[in-house]
């Protein structure tokens, strides 16, 4: 796991775009402690840069980029491939030498025989840049669930990529403002891929990459790898014993790594049952790391399930507390440490302050287990949405008039696409609520939000499929993962998720729904299979998310209101809504980050850095 950044551009001195990226990367050094290096060909006009943070082979022999080939093939790479195993051994057999035990080698070795081909064999989270110096083309591949991200610029000759958006303005780009971002960023509460607070700068989409022609100086995206919907298995019984193999097998290659690992334990159903079959895996005496944190507000609290988990597992356990105090210190460095605006995240970046406190460099996430299986009440919201989609445009748009926000999001509907039924479900602010904080006609914020780019809902699927895959392609896709990729690597901590290992996801695939998604219970199939070992206690009971006391505090915190000072009477109204309790705490945070942003650029930057301390250990 590290940050990457590169420069391809003939009109420069190679000597400026190395201080270009080496500018980029010191930005970045925070996802990238152990080493820097950088990567340079004065004939294509070509620069990478890499920070590293090294977990499998630790040596110098593991430092980026890196070149094979004699130097003809060159990676700048960030994530894990946890087949790289199976793959080196398939290389090596085809008579392939390796000089390091690391995965990148592997990327490099399988592109050396299986050119673009090679990118769907990788199992993994990735974002790479790969230069073909003999084919004079540079490839930048994104991971098939987009669990890390890839960032790039493509104008006038020239394309350069990073891991952060912020890292653009170190760069001479004349970089503009994206005017819908606003808009965008209210409906859903973060910024929906590809877009960023920038017109130039896109995410790469998920399953893709990019190929650049160094001799047109022209730039292609090809997708590699689509999901396939297949309900191959229809049998209870074979369904939960290819579930049980797979997923462990997914557990043991996540817990490979020669730094140190543990588990996010807050005590529900994920990720107690990482923690579970993670503990199995290790065995042989060797006792799982697992961390948590609770809260002085007992109602936030799951510190009895955590415990009883660390207990059956005889786990190394650290928990940790936070109070208000301690969220007062740490919320105005954990703020700026978006790398764009979100509504959520900040209950990330403390869980990872922790995991860097007790020295751990990687840390296995829940993330996944509620989309795959069916944890959310879209779930069963889902018929309801369905059925009111059908009706009038102008029925749907009378949404508008009632007074509740849950009610008025009924008005999305209306849009009859994807964005619509989304933003009914799960959307921040309604439309007549946007048009007002931004001082624009309602018509406006529907013209930007139907015409933005968004997937389509594939046909023929069950209701609790097209959940499903709107949880799963936007709100863990544009919210959790991007959220917890940049508040992790804040702190140089590695999140690896193995409910997104790829053979996992394809077996849901081929599952049929009436098995994935039980009615029962939320869950059910993954519940079931694994009851021999996941306590009752822990599955049932009331659904909890990983959130903080977040509406009392903010109500208080002096830093956060003094910044939602404004001389708009709505953003006004909407304050003081929330002093007296009546707004949700994520439409105020909403508020703060229009307020923290200007130009697509996080206001005085400069400032913070100085002010807010970035050591957390010294924090």
């Amino acid at each position: 796991m590290c940050r990457i950044a590169g420069i391809i551009d003939l009109n420069k001195p190679v000597a400026e775009l190395q201080q270009e990226a080496k500018a980029m990367c010191n930005l970045m050094a925070h996802g990238g402690p152990d080493g820097e290096g950088y990567y340079f060909d004065e004939e294509k006009g070509l620069v990478f840069g890499h920070r590293r943070l090294a977990l499998i082979d630790l040596s110098p022999a593991g430092q980026q980029p890196m070149s094979i080939h004699n130097g003809h093939l060159t990676i700048t790479y960030n994530g894990e491939i946890y087949n790289f195993q199976e793959l080196k051994k398939e290389l090596v057999e085809a008579g392939f030498d390796f000089v390091s035990h690391c995965d990148t080698e592997v990327i490099l070795a399988a592109y050396q025989r299986w050119g673009v081909a090679s990118f769907s064999r990788l199992n993994g989270m990735f974002a790479f840049a790969l230069h073909d110096q003999l084919e004079a083309k540079t490839f930048l591949v994104r991971d098939p669930s987009g669990i890390k991200p890839l960032y790039y610029y493509n104008e006038e000759g020239k394309l350069i990529f990073s891991s952060e958006v912020k890292a653009f303005s170190e760069t001479d780009l004349q970089l503009s403002e994206l005017p819908e971002w606003k808009v965008y960023f209210l409906a859903f509460g973060h910024l929906p891929e590809p877009y960023t607070t920038l017109a130039q700068v896109k995410m790469l989409p998920k399953g893709s990459y990019l190929s650049w022609d160094h001799q047109l100086q022209q730039a292609s995206i090809t997708a590699y790898y689509r999901s396939n919907l297949k309900e191959y298995c229809k049998d209870q019984q074979r369904a939960e014993t290819a579930l049980i193999e797979i997923f462990k097998e997914a557990i043991a290659r996540h817990l490979i790594s020669d730094a140190p690992i543990g588990v996010f334990l807050s005590g529900g159903i994920d990720s107690s049952l990482l923690t579970l079959l993670s503990a199995q895996s290790l065995g042989n005496g060797q006792h799982l790391k697992t961390i948590s944190i609770n809260f002085s507000e007992q109602q936030f609290s799951e510190q009895v399930y955590q415990d009883r988990i660390a207990k059956q597992t005889q786990s190394e356990h650290a928990a940790f507390l936070i109070d208000k105090d301690s969220f007062e210190k740490h919320l105005p460095t954990a703020l700026a440490a978006m790398d764009q605006p979100t509504t959520d995240g900040i209950n990330s970046w403390f869980v990872n302050y922790f995991a860097k406190e007790k020295g751990l460099k990687a840390v296995l996430s829940g993330i996944g287990g509620d989309e795959l299986f069916g944890g959310y009440p879209a779930f069963k919201r889902m018929k309801m949405v369905r059925l009111l989609s059908k009706l009038p445009r102008f029925i749907l748009k009378k949404g508008i008039h009632f007074k509740q926000t849950h009610l008025k999001r009924a008005y999305y509907l209306s849009y009859k696409n994807t964005a619509g039924k989304y933003l009914f479900l799960r959307g921040i602010y309604a439309p007549t609520e946007i048009a007002s904080i931004l001082n624009m006609k309602i018509d406006k914020v529907d013209e930007i939000l139907q015409s933005m780019l968004m997937p389509v809902i594939p046909d023929n699927l069950t209701a609790e499929q097209e959940a499903g895959w709107l949880e799963f392609n936007l709100y863990m896709q544009n919210q959790l993962l991007k959220d917890t990729d940049a508040m992790s690597m804040q702190h140089g901590i590695e999140v690896r998720v193995p409910f997104l290992d790829k053979d996992l996801i394809q077996l849901l695939d081929y599952t049929s729904a009436a098995i994935r998604y039980q009615q029962a219970k939320p869950k059910g199939f993954l519940i079931d299979t694994f009851k021999n070992i996941l306590p009752e206690a822990i599955w049932n009971r009331e659904k909890m998310g990983f959130t903080f006391p977040f509406q009392t505090w903010l109500q208080a915190n002096d830093f956060f209101l003094k910044a939602l000072n404004t001389v708009n009477p709505k953003v006004t109204e909407l304050k003081a809504a929330f002093v007296q309790g009546e707004l949700h705490w994520s439409k105020a945070i909403a508020l703060y980050q229009l307020e923290r942003w200007e130009n697509g650029k996080l206001k005085n930057r400069t400032d913070l850095d100085r002010v807010i301390p970035t050591d957390i250990n010294n924090a």
